[in-house]
């Protein structure tokens, strides 16, 4: 599954004319912007931009970025299936274009205003974050410019790249940074040799890159992994998409279209099956079964029901032997099992037409909080999945301290919810909520103190943003960020958290010592192949992450899951917990279970339904 499950986390990469047609026009101009090179001749210089000709540019840019977009996913340095790093980005741009494409605007100034505040408050991940202070120093560069010269944009540039750097606490080379800054350094030297903007975005684009080829040069687990920075390949889309309109090369092919939907549209109301919109065929089918008295022996069948799918889980014996797979054609899997042995506990699911019932649900509660009825059913979104943990009664009053938090997935949200939560942010790997979400859910809250725990080291500068953005409200509120990087430490961080105590800073310090005390564990399948902190890993690998670093690699995911608790610590630790996938069998996990409990007899050993996807187990050790 390396394709980013954007249907998954209602990621609204719309389709740039889809959003044009629906903002509607303004100021008498089409919010699709009119085609540059047809306004410029080819013979004659273009020497300054109005406002419609960068409202031009901004929809180029994200046209192009919506073509790139799954490239720049597939450059992640771990071979893990979420890569999101385009999909955040483009998100963030799409935030952009369609906060100019709602407005008028007169001036160069006011197109780049919007754009900042769209990406502002849609920004998603680390990437996209940085890129909306990159569009936050643009529009302070060209504050109450009415038009756009070389030398204007230069200066707008090196403003983007102090904003970009002054956004991040530990600025590293060979990232979207270094890439901003050689823009920028590159656009001070263009400015110096021409007037012409064709030449000059001809030479940031080069420059771009440039840059994006040398970050493996800069920061070595790059080179390591054998790809490039995702961020830097983000931003070279962003103006290279720029340049191809000025001088009239296509910037979108057209053929996401049909794929992507248009924004704030991402279901069609619930139809009855047979005169629905069939959802788009990604994942395929989820098949399990037993096999009994199996005529081969384990670990050929695991061997063989790996080669046919994706999240392959075979365990047993010679006397029975469960099967999990994801397929496209479940009819070779049951075939396989029938002339395996005598196949029992069938079960066939389809997982795009789940994955959509599942996000239409997601779409109706939006950011919900604890205790929230899901419309339509009056259930919480993880009713149907097992249900361990109530919601608490924690009522707030203005004086209390609220607690808003990221959930990865269904069984994450309810054991938050049991844990004190009040908020809950659906997010994770692959599915980064937007400031904008982090946002409404604080706001949502009587209190005006609120703790935030991001428990994803990719949201945590979408939260800080969030702080900012809500300390400028009419109803400022006084807000922290705990930097969870992770669901087990998020949980970890709730174990301290005391309803009665109206102290916030004495509340974030106690979780902050919970959260330094646990360790986190997740098993994934790696989606290509690639050699991190000197592992070699090929695609189809079970890998495990310890604290955000790969350690492990193998054949099984019981295998990889035991090598990572030991790598973990586990014989040390007084409590293991288990959280399992949605897309993993219960029984499946609770034979893992019990193969931890024999081989951590000492320890205590909890297991619990997380709903996360891509990951197998994530795993806690504390």
């Amino acid at each position: 599954m390396e394709k980013v499950e954007n249907e998954r986390i209602g990621a609204e990469i719309a389709e740039p004319a889809a959003i044009a047609e629906e903002v509607g026009e303004s100021n008498g101009q089409s919010a699709s912007a009119p085609v540059l090179h047809e306004k410029y001749p080819d013979n004659e210089p273009v020497t300054a931009l109005d406002a419609h000709d960068l409202q031009s540019l901004f929809h180029a840019a994200y046209e192009w970025l919506a073509h790139n977009y799954e490239l720049v996913n597939r450059l992640n340095v771990f071979p893990v299936p979420d890569g999101d790093t385009g999909t955040n980005m483009l998100l963030t741009i799409k935030s952009a274009w369609a906060n100019i494409a709602d407005r008028a605007h007169d001036t160069v100034s006011a197109v780049a205003e919007a754009a900042a505040e769209g990406a502002h408050h849609g920004s998603r991940g680390n990437s996209g974050v940085i890129l909306g202070q990159i569009l936050q120093g643009f529009s302070q560069g060209v504050r109450e410019k009415a038009t756009l010269d070389a030398q204007d944009m230069a200066q707008a540039l090196h403003k983007a790249t102090e904003f970009a750097y002054a956004a991040v606490p530990a600025p590293v080379e060979g990232t979207i940074l270094t890439v901003s800054r050689e823009i920028s350094m590159a656009a001070e030297i263009a400015a110096q040799k021409t007037r012409d903007l064709r030449e000059f975005l001809a030479h940031i684009v080069e420059a771009a890159d440039a840059s994006v080829r040398q970050t493996p040069e800069l920061l070595p687990v790059l080179k390591q992994a054998g790809v490039v920075d995702s961020g830097g390949k983000g931003l070279y889309f962003v103006f290279e998409g720029m340049y191809r309109a000025l001088t009239g090369q296509p910037v979108s092919s057209g053929d996401h279209a049909e794929t992507s939907p248009a924004i704030e549209k991402r279901f069609e109301q619930r139809e009855r099956k047979g005169h629905r919109q069939l959802p788009p065929t990604q994942w395929g089918f989820d098949v399990q079964y037993l096999i009994e008295q199996p005529n081969k022996p384990v670990e050929v069948i695991a061997t063989e029901i790996a080669a046919m799918g994706d999240c392959p889980l075979v365990e047993g014996d010679e006397h029975l032997v469960k099967v999990h797979v994801h397929v496209f054609d479940p009819g070779v899997v049951l075939s396989y099992g029938v002339a395996t042995g005598f196949i029992t506990d069938i079960v066939v699911e389809n997982m795009d037409d789940m994955a959509a019932a599942m996000q239409q649900r997601i779409d109706e509660a939006a950011t919900f909080t604890a205790g929230a009825p899901v419309n339509g059913d009056e259930q919480s979104i993880a009713s149907s999945q097992p249900d361990s943990f109530a919601a608490p009664d924690a009522p707030l009053d203005e004086n209390s301290v609220g607690v808003v938090a990221v959930a990865p997935g269904a069984g994450f949200a309810e054991v938050f919810r049991h844990l004190g939560a009040h908020g809950i942010v659906q997010g994770g790997q692959s599915m980064n909520p937007s400031v904008a979400e982090i946002v409404e859910a604080v706001q949502k809250l009587p209190t005006r103190q609120v703790i935030i725990l991001p428990n994803n080291s990719n949201i945590l500068m979408a939260a800080q943003q969030a702080v900012k953005i809500v300390a400028k409200g009419e109803q400022p509120h006084h807000l922290t960020v705990v930097p969870t990087r992770t669901a087990p430490q998020g949980i970890a961080a709730l174990t301290a958290y005391d309803p009665a105590n109206h102290d916030a800073a004495s509340l974030v310090a106690s979780m902050k010592m919970q959260v330094d005390a646990v360790h986190t564990g997740e098993v994934t399948q790696a989606v290509r192949s690639a050699t991190v902190d000197g592992i070699e890993v090929k695609q189809g690998d079970i890998i495990g992450l310890h604290d955000e670093k790969l350690v492990s690699c193998g054949s099984g995911v019981t295998d990889v899951a035991l090598d990572l608790l030991e790598k973990m610590g586990a014989s040390d630790a007084a409590l293991i917990t288990i959280y399992f996938g949605d897309f993993v069998a219960e029984a499946a996990a609770q034979d893992f279970a019990e193969t931890v409990r024999q081989e951590y007899p000492e320890q205590d050993i909890e297991l619990t339904y997380g709903g996360q996807p891509h990951y197998h187990y994530i795993l806690s050790v504390e």
